[in-house]
């Protein structure tokens, strides 16, 4: 562990702290920063790590907060959205058939309008049983009403825990980060933890426009008329498309802060790219190194990897793809009898485009398996020497 005071682009004269640590606990120390005031959790693999080290912070006063152990997930979001509810900052984390016993409390959380943070480590999702990444457990709960922000490497972890504390509140609306299982959750990386000072500056305290207050009531969660439940729909999807420019702005401004930024769509070398692959997660760090490699060569390949995927970034999305004539998209995940997830998005992104780029949708590294420098090739490589691709959805990596 060092200490060290921030660099060029960070808030001058603020101590911070670099640790070697495993993505679990990054985001540990991230909600310490964000002064959360309820942690309700039951432990799953292989999220465990994360609600471990916040039960050891509240007991030894590293964090003010109370720590409640539930019995199940569903109690465990279910506590956050009555701590949220009265005006309480609150945290939770799990993964895979955690947040699926989640599910019904997540549209309840998101109709409700509690900015909660959610903490999902990436896991396959049985049967049959598996532990390691793929990211089917947050993405079947897309259209839940949370914001989805899916990281790279452990320091972006805990940094966008922050940031998504930060937009969720604006917007009243719950946020989910979500990392790749094993490859950053028990994977240790030098991760630079904030000063508090800067944090509080960056990160207001709670302060939400309605609560639960028993000298002012309100009624919360009742029955509305059906001239009524649209338009509160309405509202939920109005919001959450503010928190498109609200998101770069909180990005914008921790750049500011802490001198470091990422973008909502990371572009890497796709200003002039003819090809450009686009993914998510880890996969995207394996594949900076494969986009140097064809640069070397002459061939002008990029990468777009995509950071917020709820709301979707549209416009932003279509701003770094437009050089392209072709798009490879890679998922790490499938919705079966279509194909992969991502890959449906960036179709429906650039549907009405002109001219629009031929895409190529590839999945792989299911359950685990490795998404390796080869993998990332094999991909690119299809997409360089056809026109157009032989299906709707090709497979990376399969055995038969």
């Amino acid at each position: 562990m060092s200490a060290r005071r921030d660099g060029a682009g960070a808030r001058g004269g603020a101590v911070t702290t670099t640790k070697v640590i495993e993505g679990t606990h990054a985001i540990s120390h991230a909600v310490q920063r964000c002064r959360a005031r309820i942690v309700a959790a039951y432990p799953i693999t292989p999220s465990s790590g994360v609600v471990e080290l916040l039960a050891e912070m509240c007991a030894d006063g590293r964090l003010d907060a109370r720590f409640v152990a539930v019995e199940s997930e569903h109690s465990a979001l279910a506590t956050c959205a009555g701590a949220a509810q009265t005006g309480v900052r609150s945290f939770t984390a799990t993964s895979s058939h955690g947040l699926l016993y989640m599910h019904e409390m997540l549209h309840w959380c998101a109709g409700a309008r509690l900015p909660i943070v959610l903490a999902n480590v990436n896991r396959s999702v049985g049967s049959p049983w598996n532990i390691f990444v793929d990211q089917n457990d947050s993405l079947s709960q897309r259209d839940t009403g949370w914001m989805q922000y899916y990281c790279e490497n452990n320091q972006e972890v805990l940094d966008t825990i922050i940031q998504a504390y930060r937009v969720a509140e604006q917007v009243s609306m719950p946020a989910m980060v979500c990392l790749d299982a094993f490859f950053l959750s028990h994977t240790s990386e030098p991760v630079t933890i904030p000063d508090q000072s800067v944090v509080d500056e960056y990160l207001p305290p709670f302060a939400p426009s309605f609560l639960l207050d028993t000298s002012d009531p309100h009624a919360f969660g009742g029955l509305p008329a059906n001239d009524a439940y649209m338009e509160l729909r309405a509202r939920m999807e109005r919001s959450m498309r503010q928190a498109i420019p609200l998101a770069a702005a909180a990005d914008e401004e921790f750049g500011r802060l802490f001198g470091r930024r990422y973008g909502l769509v990371d572009a890497y070398r796709t200003e002039d790219a003819e090809t450009i692959l686009v993914t998510s997660g880890t996969a995207a760090g394996t594949s900076r190194g494969v986009i140097d490699a064809y640069r070397a060569q002459g061939t002008k390949v990029g990468l777009a990897r995509i950071r917020l995927f709820r709301p979707f970034p549209v416009v932003d999305l279509r701003r770094v793809l437009a050089p392209a004539g072709k798009v490879v998209v890679f998922d790490r995940n499938i919705s079966f009898g279509l194909g992969g997830i991502m890959a449906s998005e960036v179709r429906a992104a650039l549907c009405n485009q002109t001219p629009q780029p031929t895409v190529f949708s590839f999945v792989g590294g299911l359950g685990g398996r490795d998404v390796t420098p080869e993998t990332i090739r094999t991909a690119v490589d299809y997409a360089l020497a056809r026109q157009a691709p032989d299906a709707d959805m090709l497979w990376l990596g399969l055995k038969d």
